[in-house]
């Protein structure tokens, strides 16, 4: 084995790791992979024989990486990302997690997080994912953004207060969430409005993504509180039928496929038996670089 493929393998043991990294960064699962691949191409032209901690050389790299496509995506965009944004989901069957899936869905990363992060400054994102999921110093992170220690500790105690400030973290017992979901599908289903309202918390927020090009009942927005929430999906009860359980982000979630075919993906955050927030992501071009299957495998 030569040198170059003695470094493609030790790459490789840490490439779920920077995947991780990157998803948290980016909120999209092709971008992710586009930094990971771009941090492959850094090291194979850098030369890291006197690297001593290979692992905290690579995720540095992902970082400052993932830190300018954020900021080119901000530069590109000409108005605020809309509220209804929904990062790409993790979708695995219920009853089975890849390790891919396990390493992208350590520490329960859920999706009301990720569009917690959406909101953050692309500095304030970088410093809060480095340091306080993934344990990187501030030493290591502040000449990535080009701050001293002190300024790179206050970006991330700034995001630590913007996500510590929003919506509830979900009830961890998949079997209290499970029923939570199997009550408003069966609500749905039933077209009982009643008993959907039962199961909502009174100010829950529903986001749906459809994406730019969708027009109509259909097109992206944000809904909130229990009775608009329940109306709107009476609205869309015909496709309660086809909806089945998966897991989505590490939570009971719902992928729908009319003849097997997804149309979309439900995340849900449950707490105290109630549904409190609800995602759901149904634009075309995203739903298809994800590769579902009906099953969500």
């Amino acid at each position: 084995m030569d040198d170059k493929e003695l470094l493609a393998e030790r790459f490789q043991t840490h490439r779920g790791h920077l995947r991780a990294v990157a998803y948290r960064m980016l909120g999209s699962l092709s971008e992710a992979d586009d930094a990971v691949q771009e941090t492959w191409l850094r090291l194979s032209r850098s030369d890291v024989s006197q690297v001593t901690n290979l692992a905290g050389w690579l995720t540095t790299v992902v970082g400052r990486i993932c830190l300018d496509m954020l900021r080119s995506r901000t530069a590109r965009r000409e108005e605020p990302m809309a509220d209804a944004f929904v990062p790409d989901p993790v979708v695995t069957p219920l009853e089975h997690v890849d390790p891919e899936g396990e390493m992208l869905l350590a520490d329960s990363v859920g999706l009301a997080l990720l569009v917690v992060l959406e909101t953050l400054e692309p500095a304030e994102r970088l410093a809060f994912v480095l340091h306080d999921m993934f344990a990187v110093p501030f030493d290591d992170i502040a000449p990535i953004v080009g701050r001293t220690s002190v300024a790179t500790r206050q970006l991330a105690s700034r995001a630590r207060r913007r996500v510590q400030g929003a919506e509830p973290v979900s009830d961890p017992d998949l079997g209290r969430q499970r029923e939570a979901v199997e009550a408003f599908l069966a609500a749905s289903r039933a077209g009982d409005f009643d008993a959907l309202v039962a199961v909502l918390d009174p100010e829950v927020v529903l986001r749906a993504d459809s994406g730019p090009l969708v027009r109509g009942a259909a097109a992206s927005k944000v809904v909130r509180g229990a009775a608009t929430v329940a109306k709107g999906a009476l609205m869309f009860r015909r496709y309660s039928r086809y909806a089945r359980l998966a897991l989505v982000n590490g939570a009971v979630g719902v992928v729908t496929a009319p003849e097997g075919r997804p149309v979309s993906v439900m995340g849900v955050t449950v707490v105290n038996g109630r549904i409190t927030g609800i995602y759901i992501l149904s634009d075309p071009e995203r739903l298809g670089r994800l590769g579902l299957t009906a099953t969500g495998s």
